[in-house]
């Protein structure tokens, strides 16, 4: 195979020939000179070991030969487009999406957005991974992550969605069972409902005379994503520091009592959609996702 050679760019000069019916006006619609495209079409002759077109000074001829390349030709440049727009940004999104999400905001956030997202794309095939464990995107073949929390430093492209405080809740039963703290000493006997893996901080900040302390608060139970340790607070085992988003309702109806107000330090806790860099060319699919989730997703 010769690598000096545009085989697509010499059909496209080729088909422009026949089409415009001369050199001249082949030449005028590709930007070349006459002499140019006449070299060119002799080239893929000697290439070919056939003559395509017969020349006169009043017009030209296919030959045969001509002739059956000429419609290989047009097929082929028409399949290349076809090609070419089967995978770009002009068409519709349509393929599987593989995303990853902590498990509350997959059930409180993500999972009431799908309807009303496949209503738009029908031809996006959701694949949806609920966890609180950080996953590799690279390596698990994800194409899109929502994280909660601080952004570490990575490779990763990431779009803010939203943000949200954190509280210090437990239910009424508990408080009247245990008492209501009242100062952040008071943590030291209660119980939490903590995580089983590592947090970006090993206990709760509070803010003691214009000073963020972390306070460990002891706890029977330790689980592996932020449903459970809100389910467990719900039942009465313990106090738990949880997303406003997640609670904001239960607060309102009065399941969940927020404590320690007056010391909370009103962190901020943001979230993203991560993506692998794309060199600039994204899949249609994931920025068709992206743009959906920045318009609609809303955090308390």
């Amino acid at each position: 195979m010769r690598q000096d050679s545009n085989r697509f760019g010499d059909m496209e000069v080729f088909v422009r020939v026949v089409d415009l019916g001369g050199f001249t006006s082949a030449a005028k619609a590709l930007a070349l000179t006459p002499s140019a495209v006449s070299k060119l079409i002799s080239r893929l002759e000697a290439r070919l070991g056939a003559r395509l077109i017969n020349r006169s000074t009043r017009r030209l001829l296919l030959t045969p030969e001509g002739e059956q390349f000429y419609e290989r030709s047009v097929r082929l440049l028409a399949d290349l487009v076809d090609a070419e727009r089967s995978i770009g940004a002009d068409r519709t999104p349509r393929g599987r999406l593989r995303v990853s999400v902590n498990v509350p905001v997959g059930r409180r956030i993500l999972l009431p957005l799908v309807p009303a997202f496949l209503a738009l794309y029908p031809d996006i095939e959701l694949d949806i991974s609920m966890t609180d464990l950080v996953v590799d995107l690279f390596e698990q073949r994800t194409d899109v992550a929502i994280r909660s929390g601080p952004m570490k430093s990575s490779g990763l492209m990431a779009r803010k969605l939203g943000q949200t405080t954190l509280k210090i809740v437990a239910t009424p039963g508990y408080l009247e069972r245990h008492g209501t703290p009242r100062t952040p000493d008071d943590l030291a006997r209660h119980r939490s409902v903590g995580f089983g893996y590592s947090r970006q901080m090993d206990g709760w900040p509070l803010r003691i005379d214009g000073q963020t302390q972390i306070f460990t608060v002891p706890g029977p139970v330790k689980v592996s994503d932020g449903d459970s340790v809100y389910g467990l607070c719900l039942a009465g085992v313990g106090l738990a520091r949880l997303a406003h988003y997640m609670i904001s309702n239960d607060i309102a109806a009065g399941r969940l009592v927020p404590v320690l107000e007056d010391w909370n330090p009103h962190d901020i806790e943001e979230m993203h959609a991560v993506y692998l860099g794309q060199g600039g060319h994204m899949p249609g699919r994931i920025r068709a996702f992206l743009d959906f989730l920045s318009a609609h997703v809303q955090m308390k």
